[in-house]
């Protein structure tokens, strides 16, 4: 089993700097690719990254909801393209600099959404995505 970082991830890059393996990359191209992503080949599954993260985006692999109730205000983010997620999302990373999403949507209270995608994204990306090499 390794942790997973869903939709919910708003690349701020708390989890990086927890992680003790060093196994969490951020997506590249970001249009393609729009949040960080974790290497479950390398992941000790320790925790350090689900606890740090202020938006609750990363969950066991075996416990990524597919019916996640949102309770209001969180952001979900898309590649680019994807019908309907065109809002925006400023934030500040760990280091302090200022970044803007423009692929979001935020999530009213008691929508459900299906966030199991994540697992099959992580795969790709690692298996045949930019993150083939991420960690070389």
């Amino acid at each position: 089993m390794a942790h997973v970082i869903t939709a919910l991830c708003v690349r701020c890059g708390s989890c990086i700097e927890a992680c003790p393996t060093e196994c969490i990359v951020p997506g590249k191209p970001e249009a393609e690719w729009p949040h960080y992503y974790i290497d479950s080949a390398e992941c000790i599954d320790c925790g350090a990254c689900a606890a740090e993260c202020e938006q609750d985006a990363i969950f066991m692999d075996d416990e990524v909801p597919t019916d996640y109730e949102a309770y209001g205000g969180e952001t979900l983010i898309m590649p680019a393209g994807v019908e309907g997620f065109d809002e925006k999302y400023e934030g500040e990373d760990v280091d302090g600099n200022a970044y803007v999403l423009t692929t979001v949507r935020h999530l009213k209270e008691g929508e459900v959404i299906d966030l199991s995608d994540a697992i099959e994204q992580a795969e790709a990306f690692f298996e045949d995505g930019p993150g083939y090499d991420a960690l070389d």
